[in-house]
């Protein structure tokens, strides 16, 4: 699989900033809310989201060529 990485300045303390690629976004924010995770803003169409150790990620629609090939499905 690939791995595709970019560097930008972020406003939020963990350092860290993660976009996890959906084709259902709405579904993926509520899994991961399920998980402990929580909705912090809604940008255009994406979600951006806090995970319990305040580690903040985007849920974004699937942009990735090889989206489908590569995807993980969850029950």
């Amino acid at each position: 699989s690939e791995l595709h990485i970019e560097v930008q300045k972020v406003d939020h303390p963990s350092r860290v900033h993660l976009d996890i690629e959906a084709d259902d976004i709405e579904a993926e924010v509520r899994r991961l809310e399920a998980l402990g995770a929580r909705r912090v803003a809604q940008v255009h169409t994406w979600w951006v989201m806090e995970a319990p150790t305040g580690h903040r990620f985007c849920v974004v629609a699937r942009s990735s060529p090889g989206f489908d090939a590569q995807a993980s499905e969850w029950p």
